[in-house]
């Protein structure tokens, strides 16, 4: 007899779980499991926003870090680029500047920056670079690209691979100095023909803007010729020659040293308009990751009041639950 009730009662026990809608069975165990699952959800929101806000956090100490740093080489380069205005100026007086002079060969030197995050300032030089070869190509005309900077190279070596004569990198590896420009220009003058040479930088004006400007070196040859035609450049004529040197090696000297002050200025007004643009640009960036620090903070206590409030009614809930 107590064998038959114990078997009976085990099949009593049983039976609930071996349901023929195992379905229900399964909804029944996850019951009790909801709360869990929705605290850890919130908790893990939670989590999410405070880690979004920590890495904005590091990035806003980044670009502040790099902001200052900007600004100290800014002061650093400022003063030698306004000093070397005075190398080119004569020239100019003496040669005049003729942009808009009509040659075969044509060469354009194209100055960047060999790193990113300072704004749309390589962009602007391989855009005026684009442009100038455009407005100079015709069916008896050839132009070719010297680069200096691996943000110009980037940008031209997708469309005109072929046109790209000479490529320089890494100028500012070493603080820029006259001698280590003078041996830059001297490669271009030996390894490129041209009539004109059409350097393409950015002019420093202040921290907040950069001129695009393009300045432009003729060949000796040309230079003669236009002496010679009454041009532009008939004045040279009036100026007496000494020594035993010849009109066609005092133009020679005249254009070498005339190129390499010339890119002398360039590249430091060029790097001058970097250090700048990258200060402005990581200044920008500092303000923008504190707006998105603020709208985080904001997110964070909402969802943490949220999660507090839904706690507090579910401990409410239970308590006047037991009570009635």
């Amino acid at each position: 007899m107590a064998m038959a009730a114990l078997r009976r009662e085990g099949r009593r026990f049983a039976t609930p779980l071996i349901s023929p809608n195992p379905a229900n069975v399964f909804r029944s165990s996850l019951i009790p499991s909801e709360e869990p699952v929705l605290s850890g959800v919130r908790c893990i929101s939670t989590q999410v926003v405070r880690n979004r806000m920590k890495s904005v956090k590091n990035i806003q100490k980044i670009t502040k870090a790099m902001k200052m740093v900007a600004a100290s080489k800014l002061r650093a380069i400022q003063t030698r680029a306004e000093n070397s205005r005075g190398l080119w100026q004569p020239f100019t007086a003496l040669l005049g500047d003729t942009p808009s002079i009509d040659v075969k060969k044509n060469v354009i030197v194209t100055i960047s920056a060999d790193k990113g995050l300072c704004g749309g300032i390589n962009s602007t030089s391989v855009k005026i670079s684009r442009a100038m070869h455009k407005l100079n190509s015709g069916p008896d005309k050839e132009n070719k690209y010297v680069v200096l900077g691996e943000k110009a190279k980037a940008q031209l070596v997708r469309d005109s691979k072929k046109d790209i004569e000479l490529v320089m990198t890494e100028l500012q590896k070493n603080p820029l100095n006259y001698t280590q420009v003078s041996v830059m220009a001297d490669d271009i003058l030996k390894n490129v023909e041209f009539d004109a040479l059409r350097i393409v930088y950015n002019k420093f004006q202040s921290v907040v803007s950069f001129l695009p400007t393009v300045s432009t070196v003729l060949s000796p040859e040309v230079v003669e010729r236009e002496a010679e035609s009454g041009g532009k450049l008939g004045d040279l004529d009036l100026y007496e020659i000494e020594g035993a040197e010849t009109k066609a090696e005092v133009l020679q000297n005249l254009t070498e040293f005339q190129f390499s002050c010339m890119m002398y200025n360039a590249v430091l007004e060029n790097a001058t308009s970097e250090q700048g643009a990258r200060m402005s640009a990581m200044d920008s960036s500092s303000r923008n990751a504190g707006d998105m620090l603020d709208r985080l903070t904001l997110t964070y206590n909402r969802t943490r009041q949220a999660s507090i409030t839904t706690e507090l009614i579910e401990i409410i809930s239970g308590a006047s639950a037991l009570e009635g």
